[in-house]
């Protein structure tokens, strides 16, 4: 993404460990990857890989998020596109084969793939300590946050207190190029994946540097070490890690709520974004959540009575973030209306909502007190005031507000332990299946329950 195109031929066998090594490839193409690991400024292309492997529609680029959204919506929105595979996901009913699944899978641990043999090639970076911190900090920062959405998806939810023996994910941490050796791997647990995941992050925010042009410093991590403790229920952490990013990243609210997405460029609220030019292809965001004249596939997506009714403030811009698609009368979010907008992973408002309701959780006050900060954030939106007292019902849905349609949703009912529908948050069939193509290639793995295998 803007010069995520610039590709080298390792990339032709750096293929996803499930979904494609059933492949042969041709003598050559591993001399070749072997040739193209052998530099420093090819080490930092293989970087750049991991980057736009993480980026694409299968992933980053909006798949997921989409999936993760639908998993978790009943009466918010709905799913009135073509394709079986969302469909699967609004309906709680997913198939072992379903292709946005695999692809999901695939490209995660392409990209930790490609990040293992980076990170296994460190010595070769010898033009100065600060570039060796900053590619092996990338490195780890990637393959923390794809392992995250990997166990988050794949595994059961994680219990803040418990052992978390529950299958996860493989822990796959050696760089593969040569697949005509065996590459099975069983599953670790969630805690053990867990653990990988803080190790990687905690790791590239003490190595990465304050600011890093459009590539991940070390506040990204930060917010991504805030998510993750986040999830797992750590309030108090996740409270120190988004009080560090908002205090010290140099990053802040947009002036308003319109201002934060759709943009080319990062502004002032990113704190991390996945780039999209015209050279990388389009933001598949856009693709299924806006209108054919905004360069969509008219509204696959669209806005529902649910999501409407969590707006009982007249004054709440954010109520108003949406529009009639004029082709059939549907309606739908104003988040994605640029082709080529950068995706938003992680930005300032997360923060203020992590923070406020783990001091809200914890009974602290650390950087604001909770009700100071959610009508804060509140007054972006031109939102009225807030009297109190806070209650965890309405810090939830105060995320909803923000945060909706931007991949959250099944998460924050997984670790509010609140129902989907008429599901519990752990039940089986709000985990993504394993892909039959995983199944098939890996004697070692183990089908999730609910999906046969």
């Amino acid at each position: 993404m803007k010069i995520y195109s610039k590709m080298i031929t390792v990339f032709l066998v750096l293929a996803t460990f499930a979904c494609e090594n059933e492949l042969e490839f041709d003598p050559t193409d591993n001399l070749a990857g072997e040739s193209a690991l052998s530099t420093e400024e090819n080490i930092a292309s293989v970087l750049v890989g991991v980057y736009e492997e993480l980026g694409q529609d299968d992933s980053y680029g909006g798949q997921l998020q989409i999936l993760v959204d639908l998993l978790g919506n009943t009466d918010q929105a709905n799913w009135e596109g073509t394709f079986v595979e969302p469909r699967q996901a609004f309906a709680k009913g997913f198939l072992v084969d379903n292709i946005w699944v695999r692809d999901v899978w695939g490209n995660a641990y392409e990209a930790i793939n490609q990040a293992n043999l980076v990170l296994e090639r460190l010595d070769l970076i010898t033009s100065s300590a600060a570039e060796k911190d900053r590619i092996e900090g990338e490195a780890r920062f990637l393959r923390a946050l794809a392992y995250f959405d990997l166990v988050r998806n794949f595994g059961l939810p994680f219990e803040f207190g418990e052992s978390n023996g529950q299958p996860g994910v493989p822990l796959r941490l050696t760089g593969i190029i040569d697949y005509l050796v065996p590459i099975n791997a069983a599953r670790n647990s969630v805690q053990e994946v867990y653990d990988l995941i803080l190790s990687d992050a905690t790791r590239a925010y003490e190595i990465l540097p304050d600011a890093n042009d459009f590539y991940a410093d070390k506040y990204a991590a930060q917010a991504l070490l805030a998510r993750v403790y986040f999830q797992q229920g750590d309030y108090a952490q996740a409270r120190d890690a988004a009080d560090d990013v908002l205090t010290n990243s140099g990053n802040s609210l947009d002036p308003d709520f319109f201002s934060a997405f759709n943009n080319d460029t990062d502004g002032i609220e990113d704190i991390f974004t996945f780039q999209v030019t015209s050279q990388t292809g389009f933001n598949d965001l856009v693709v299924h959540y806006a209108s054919e004249a905004d360069g969509g596939r008219g509204g696959d997506i669209t806005i529902q009575d649910g999501y409407l009714a969590l707006f009982d403030d007249p004054n709440d811009d954010r109520g108003d973030f949406n529009y009639i698609n004029p082709a059939n009368g549907s309606r739908l979010t104003l988040k994605y209306t640029n082709q080529f907008g950068n995706i938003p992973m992680f930005r300032i408002a997360e923060m203020h909502l992590i923070r406020l309701e783990s001091n809200f959780r914890e009974g602290t006050t650390t950087g604001l007190d909770p009700l100071i900060e959610i009508n804060a954030l509140r007054a972006r939106s031109g939102a009225t005031e807030l009297a109190g007292p806070l209650t965890a019902d309405v810090i939830f849905n105060e995320r909803q507000r923000e945060l909706a349609f931007e991949g959250f949703l099944i998460h924050d009912y997984k670790r509010t332990k609140r129902t989907v529908g008429d599901l519990p948050y752990n039940d089986d069939s709000l985990v993504f299946p394993i892909p039959q193509t995983e199944m098939d290639t890996n004697p070692l793995m183990t089908q999730n329950p609910g999906y046969g295998g």
